[in-house]
C-alpha cells in the first residue's frame, strides 16, 4: 500500500526490477521491499513483461519501473544523501560508485542503472552559506576540485 503523498519514480532500463530493489536495499539497510509485481503487456501494447517494485530507503518511497531500456535517465532529476558526517559520505558514495558506478564532480555520482545522486556531509551546507566570506569562498573553491565531497579539505 502507498503511503506517501509523492513517491519518485525510477524507469530502469531492465525488467528485473527485484535485482533494482535489491541492490537499493542492500545499500540502504534500514531500506525495505514493499511491493514486487510482475506484468505482460497485451499484444495490442507491443507485448513483453516488465515489472514493478515499491522500496522504502532513508524512509521514502521510491517505486521502480523496470521496463526495458525505453527510458534514460539524466542528470536533470536526482537523488540528495544528506550525510551525518564524512564516515557516512565515504559510506554512500563508494556503494553508489563501485560495480558500474560512475564518479562524477562536486559530491555527484550515478550508480550502476545510471541514476544521479549527489552525497554531501550536512556540515557541508553550513560551510557553502557562512556569514564568513572567507570560509564560504574556501569551501565552493575546494567544492570544485572534488568529485566526493571531503570536509577537511573545504575548512
Amino acid at each position: 500500500m502507498i503511503t506517501q503523498k509523492i513517491t519518485p519514480s525510477i524507469w530502469v532500463e531492465t525488467t528485473d526490477a527485484k535485482a533494482v530493489a535489491d541492490y537499493y536495499l542492500s545499500i540502504f539497510k534500514d531500506g525495505k521491499l514493499k511491493e514486487h509485481h510482475k506484468y505482460t503487456n497485451p499484444p495490442e501494447a507491443g507485448g513483453g513483461d516488465f515489472e514493478t517494485a515499491v522500496i522504502e530507503i532513508a524512509g521514502m518511497e521510491l517505486s521502480i519501473l523496470a521496463a526495458g531500456p525505453f527510458q534514460k535517465f539524466n542528470e536533470s532529476v536526482s537523488l540528495v544523501i544528506n550525510t551525518k558526517d564524512q564516515d557516512e559520505t565515504d559510506y554512500y558514495w563508494y556503494a553508489l560508485t563501485k560495480n558500474g558506478g560512475q564518479e562524477s564532480s562536486c559530491g555527484w555520482c550515478k550508480d550502476k542503472y545510471g541514476l544521479s545522486w549527489q552525497v554531501v556531509p550536512v556540515e557541508y551546507f553550513s560551510l557553502i552559506n557562512s556569514d564568513d566570506p572567507m570560509i564560504k569562498e574556501k569551501a565552493m573553491k575546494n567544492t570544485m576540485l572534488q568529485k566526493k565531497i571531503i570536509l577537511a579539505e573545504l575548512k
